[in-house]
């Protein structure tokens, strides 16, 4: 069994006791339980007040006691929240009536007075156990975390988090909720006065067990497992003139970086958001330069050691096409036998055989959520790119899909057409031999290689990690898919498709 971990931390006053949540909850997930103990005005509530505000990004929102309540439950934007207080509870009964016999699933549960119920308790929590300090004044506490079980690693990290916010000098900045991604990564703004800089936390993770000849998925088609290709990028981006986040400082062992915040204006706008045609130009642009620069594989990481960029191999993309027969054909209640799926394998190794070999960065989400528009920034520095740690070597098509192909807004295809016009005009400006109709080919089946992907992956998004909202994207990914598949190279895919593949549920 798993030892616990445990450290202990002076609060001087209902900030520190904030910050100190706040950093919990960037650790966190559904389904974690998280008691607080101690006397009465201990800082019990304005602890578990201060986490719930936090995750829902609203420093005014109303959070009472739940002491006549005992349990009051909040629908946050990753998750529910259960905040319960056990103080009056006087027979166990009552806790199925409030929710906590058993404790729900998928929901994060905090447990004010946990001593009264504890036989209730999951062996997989985090303690805090909270007492006065009147010696270092009137609001000063002290806070006792311990991981039990598997949380053990859960406080080990929080302890290690906030030793580099200590070592950073942003221990006692205030902290604000980002929006996370669909990866382990989590994101908090720290700002000093009016000043802010981003704290990304980014625990090395494997995605997925072993399965693909001895390796995890993530491992098989080249994702990031811990920070350093993103420091290695962000620096090989800022080195060839683009706007990737400057690092102010890294943990590489433990997966902790401070960023520049390069803020939140992005290159969509309206309701519904809507691509800038202007700002989609200057990407477009972005993409035409870089791919006509020659690019290093290897970028030096720290002063004595370097990181190679992977090559984007025939192995890996199949992997990720496979994700189609894993998880969205299953999904949609669809088996098309062994023969079927052998020949569809069988098409898609042939057809990437033949693509073009030129290659060059491919930041594989090089897309609207993660493009930053920086008005007061000359030429394509205007573009701020912030998730790149996945960039592999592989073909220029893939990030202009990934940017006229967007998978959570609609680019309308007229756009789509204007922008693949000027990206060929601009690279045959660069290059007078650049070839337009190979790389239509090759955008043709980057756009259904990537987007069969998609519908894989958000279908294991869905059933995998209980992320059912990646769902609503899956039309319009069939949408783009099925543009792809007009073009006369994907003609048996074609085929193949509309006799094995439903479309999405809308």
């Amino acid at each position: 069994m798993t030892a616990p971990a445990t450290f202990a931390v002076a609060l001087a006053n209902e900030t520190a006791t904030a910050n100190l949540m706040a950093d919990l909850a960037l650790l966190i997930n559904a389904g974690d339980v998280i008691t607080l103990s101690g006397d009465l005005g201990a800082g019990k509530t304005a602890a578990a007040r201060a986490m719930i505000r936090y995750f829902a990004g609203d420093d005014a929102l109303e959070v009472p006691s739940p002491t006549f309540t005992l349990a009051q439950t909040y629908d946050l934007p990753s998750f529910t929240l259960l905040h319960a207080d056990l103080y009056r509870i006087e027979d166990a009964g009552e806790l199925e009536e409030i929710g906590l016999d058993p404790l729900p699933d998928g929901v994060v549960v905090l447990i004010e007075w946990p001593e009264r119920a504890a036989h209730a308790l999951p062996v997989d929590r985090i303690d805090i156990a909270f007492s006065h300090r009147p010696a270092l004044g009137a609001s000063a506490r002290a806070a006792e975390i311990t991981g039990h079980g598997k949380a053990a690693a859960q406080v080990a990290r929080l302890a290690a988090l906030r030793r580099f916010l200590e070592r950073s000098d942003h221990d006692q900045t205030r902290r604000q909720r980002m929006a996370g991604d669909a990866s382990t990564r989590s994101y908090a703004r720290l700002f000093k006065g009016d000043s802010a800089v981003i704290l990304m936390n980014a625990p090395k993770r494997p995605d997925g067990p072993a399965l693909y000849r001895g390796k995890s998925y993530s491992a098989a088609v080249h994702l990031a497992e811990d920070v350093r290709p993103f420091v290695a990028m962000a620096n090989g981006l800022r080195a060839q003139g683009l706007s990737a986040p400057a690092i102010h400082y890294m943990d590489l062992d433990n997966g902790f970086l401070i960023l520049e915040d390069l803020g939140s204006e992005g290159v969509i706008g309206g309701t519904p958001p809507q691509p800038i045609p202007e700002r989609y130009q200057m990407a477009t642009d972005l993409l035409a330069g870089l791919h006509h620069t020659p690019l290093p594989s290897t970028l030096p990481l720290t002063p004595k050691s370097t990181y190679t960029v992977p090559d984007f191999d025939t192995e890996a993309m199949l992997i990720e096409i496979g994700l189609m027969l894993e998880w969205y054909l299953p999904d949609r209640g669809v088996d098309p036998g062994a023969a079927a799926r052998d020949e569809f394998m069988a098409m898609w190794h042939a057809l990437l055989a033949r693509q073009p070999t030129d290659e060059t960065w491919v930041l594989r989400d090089f897309h609207s959520p993660n493009l930053i528009w920086l008005a007061d920034r000359p030429g394509i520095g205007q573009v701020g790119v912030i998730d790149f740690q996945d960039t592999v070597m592989g073909p220029p098509s893939y990030d202009l899909v990934s940017l006229l192909q967007d998978a959570r807004i609609d680019v309308p295809e007229p756009l789509e057409l204007a922008m693949f016009a000027r990206y060929a005009q601009t690279r045959r400006g660069f290059d007078p031999g650049f070839d337009a109709a190979a790389f239509a080919e090759s955008y043709a089946v980057m756009s259904a290689q990537r987007n069969t992907r998609l519908l894989g992956t958000f279908a294991r998004l869905n059933r995998r990690d209980g992320k059912p909202q990646y769902l609503r994207h899956q039309p319009r990914i069939w949408t783009y898919l099925n543009r792809s598949l007009v073009h006369p190279a994907l003609a048996g895919l074609r085929e193949w498709y509309a006799a094995h593949v439903p479309p999405p549920q809308s």
